[in-house]
């Protein structure tokens, strides 16, 4: 287990650097970028279960906090939720190449943006929240859900490094 999220932290952090730097000059339209790193996440979680899920997501937000002005914990927190949630739904779908990881993503961006919007609530000076009104989070979840099977299909192919085996499971 403990290979499983060195190499999930691994391919996260790729994701974070390759979001902060390439994808944020690529900006559509509204400032929005896909969050590749929540989708590995959920990728990680989902096939290896809550456990995995959880500390990956743990470990992963701590990355993301120290690589962004964000208070340290909001990512960890966020992403032990998104996790946990996705872990726990493992085995009870089989993973199709299609539908199944663009639920999985969109379900996964939206609890992000309802959490960080309650936190929002309590935290109002230190937290920004998402705006229902303003494209960016509309279109943020919309990358997230077409770039999904795409990146699910590229991570089965580091499946030995990324999943867990049957007896592990």
């Amino acid at each position: 287990m403990v290979k499983k999220i060195i190499w999930s932290l691994v391919f996260i952090l790729a994701a974070a650097l390759l979001q902060s730097t390439i994808f944020s000059r690529l900006e559509i339209y509204v400032q929005a970028i896909p969050d590749i790193a929540l989708c590995i996440l959920v990728y990680v979680a989902y096939v290896n279960g809550a456990m995995t899920g959880q500390l990956t997501g743990f470990f992963s937000g701590l990355i993301l906090d120290f690589l962004s002005s964000a208070p340290l914990g909001l990512n960890s927190f966020i992403r032990t939720l998104i996790g946990g949630s996705a872990g726990f739904m493992k085995g009870t779908f089989y993973l199709d190449p299609f539908f199944l990881p663009m639920a999985l993503c969109a379900g996964a961006t939206i609890l992000k943006a309802v959490v960080i919007y309650l936190l929002h609530l309590f935290f109002k000076g230190s937290i920004p929240a998402y705006s229902l009104f303003n494209l960016t989070l509309w279109v943020e979840l919309g990358m997230n859900t077409l770039l999904a099977p795409a990146l699910f299909a590229f991570l089965k192919l580091f499946q030995t490094l990324l999943a867990g085996t049957r007896e592990n499971a």
